[in-house]
Parts: structure tokens; sequence; C-alpha cells
């Protein structure tokens, strides 16, 4: 069965991007056909991916207002993965999605006929609790939660779980916590060691927390030159390594 995860926060720079990107890399590298779903306004995966927004004609925006069946805006083979690009048009679909019938259920229905070719379709969701946020769960297999290691961002988590328990309750029974992972963590930052071991903590109960993906320069050039870490120069074993071993996790869902 096609793995659906959406990459999930309601707080914008926690690395939902960088996760989504590298992640969906080390599954290709495992043999895995992979989609990326940029479901962002923003279109950060989009770019990180080397495209431009701006130059898009057709985006997930348009397939998800299309009254009638389209071909699929589908980017192939970029950096190894496909996937389906976004721009500033996105924000419309808050308001016009507003008025659609079922709309809850319009990204599963968009991603309904892919789901035979692929094995991971991977969404970058926007940093909000809004309705762009809710159809990604709704499609969803799993969500994977980017955390900041910052003690407000852990505060934030409530609302962030109370959102995925009520999509659970009410629109999608099967939807799993793949896991959490701490981000922008440095080791030699003692606020950063507590709220580590706070979100181990709080939040083991609930699903796996991964190890810490530590702050790097590395991840900002890597995004500037729109490629995953491991095709690019100077890139961190360390990091990739951490990407591998949530790929593999993912495998064993």
């Amino acid at each position: 069965m096609t793995k659906v995860i959406s990459i999930f926060n309601q707080a914008g720079g926690v690395a939902k991007t960088t996760t989504a990107q590298n992640l969906g890399y080390q599954l290709s590298l495992h043999s895995h056909r992979v989609l990326l779903v940029d479901i962002d306004p923003q279109a950060s995966l989009t770019t990180f991916m080397g495209l431009e927004p701006a130059d898009l004609d057709k985006t997930i925006y348009d397939a998800l207002v299309a009254e009638d069946d389209q071909p699929m805006p589908i980017h192939r083979d970029v950096n190894g993965m496909d996937l389906l690009p976004a721009n500033i048009l996105l924000a419309n679909a808050e308001q016009e999605l507003i008025f659609t019938e079922l709309r809850e259920f319009r990204l599963q229905e968009v991603l309904a006929p892919l789901l035979d070719s692929y094995d991971f379709i991977l969404i970058d969701c926007p940093p909000s609790l809004g309705i762009l946020s809710q159809i990604s769960l709704v499609a969803s297999t799993h969500v994977l939660v980017p955390i900041q290691c910052q003690f407000k961002a852990l505060k934030g988590t409530d609302s962030l779980l109370k959102t995925v328990a009520r999509v659970q309750r009410k629109l999608n029974r099967s939807l799993k916590i793949a896991g959490f992972l701490p981000t922008m963590y440095s080791a030699n930052n003692s606020l950063d060691q507590r709220t580590l071991e706070s979100i181990r903590e709080q939040l083991t109960a609930i699903g796996t927390v991964f190890p810490p993906l530590p702050r790097a320069t590395a991840m900002a050039e890597a995004a500037e030159y729109g490629k995953p870490l491991a095709l690019c120069p100077g890139k961190n074993s360390a990091i990739l390594h951490l990407f591998d071993e949530i790929a593999n996790a993912m495998e064993k869902m």
C-alpha cells in the first residue's frame, strides 16, 4: 500500500521542507517511487527542487480547484523524484475550497489516481492549521512532525496534536503518527538540550522521537543549489545518515 506522509507543523521555520525533500531522496535511493507534493502557498519545496514557482503555468492549485479531470501537473524525475509543485496561487484555494462539496476530501481525490504509481507520497504542509493542512491530513496514511528544539515550539505541539486527533476522530480514522523529528538542534546549547529531553519525555508515548536534526549551514546551502543535500558539495554525512534512518523507519510502518 502506498504510504502518504504529511510533513506537518503549524509553525514555520521548523525544517518541514528540508525534511520532505531529503527524506524523499533517501527513499528514492532505496529504489522507491517517490512523489513530493507541495501544498504550501510559499512554494518552498518547489523552489528547493530547483523550479521557479512564478514561471509555472499549472500547479497543484489547478488540480485542487478543477471541476473536471485534467492532466496532473507533475514534473517527472526531478532529482530522482516526481514533484507536484505549488506557487502563490495556492493561497486562493483556502477561500475557493470553502464552497467545494466535501472539501475535506479534495486532496484525497486528487491523489487517488496516483496511488498505484508511487510507493511514497510526501506532502509538505503549510505552517498553519487551516484547510490546506486539514485536507493533507485527510489524504494521508501517516503524519511526521518536525519540531524545533525550543520551548515555545514544544508548547505549540498541543494544538497540533489536537488537530491530528480531530482528523482521526472525524475524517481519517486510519491516520497514524509516524513520529517526531526534533530540528534546529545545537548540541552546545543547554536550552536545546533541555528542550530535546522534554520532547522525548512528553512525546515518546505518542510516537517515535527520532534523533535530532542539527543546525547546519549545509542545509541552507542545499536549498540554494535547488537539490537534496546528498547531491550538493560539502554534504553532511551525519545528516544524511539521519535521513536514511528515518527512511528505514518509514519503510517499516
